[in-house]
């Protein structure tokens, strides 16, 4: 009977002491912490400028315009970091719940500048954000104990 080689021991997200399973983690804890602010810094800003390229309708750039997707940004970022701030105190299925909501929310708003109805834009906003909520939900229930306590 062949014996499966051992697991090797990979140090965990920069705490001392503590070990899991797995495979490594090939960004530091000083790349991490950049990646925590330049993610929703980036995506705000691509946001912003989706919204207001709807907004614009092929028209003209003017101030108001860029003010819109400036504003825009800056209310997308203030609210992915809110909402990265707070899901994960959370329990697993309001974790997965907020973040969906936060992408129906977002996606809605997107397709409510193009100047459709708004319960087009509630449906195809929604349901990407079901999809994801769905996935998480899967994915935090997969990994996590019910304490809420990742497994190794």
């Amino acid at each position: 009977m062949a014996h499966a080689a051992p697991r090797s021991r990979v140090r965990g997200r920069g705490r001392p002491g503590t070990e899991r399973t797995g495979t490594p983690d090939v960004f530091s804890e000083r790349t991490h912490r950049m990646a925590r602010i330049a993610v929703p810094v980036a995506l705000g800003l691509v946001y912003g400028y989706w919204a207001a390229a709807n907004v614009r309708y092929g028209g003209p750039i003017t101030g108001g315009n860029v003010l819109f997707g400036f504003l825009t940004a800056l209310v997308f970022i203030v609210l992915f970091l809110a909402v990265q701030a707070v899901a994960p105190r959370l329990k697993r299925e309001v974790h997965a719940a907020l973040w969906g909501a936060f992408t129906a929310a977002s996606i809605g708003f997107l397709v409510s500048t193009t100047g459709f109805s708004v319960l087009w834009s509630m449906w195809l906003g929604l349901a990407p954000g079901a999809g994801l909520g769905a996935l998480l939900f899967y994915r935090y229930h997969s990994r996590e104990d019910a304490a809420g306590r990742r497994r190794p």
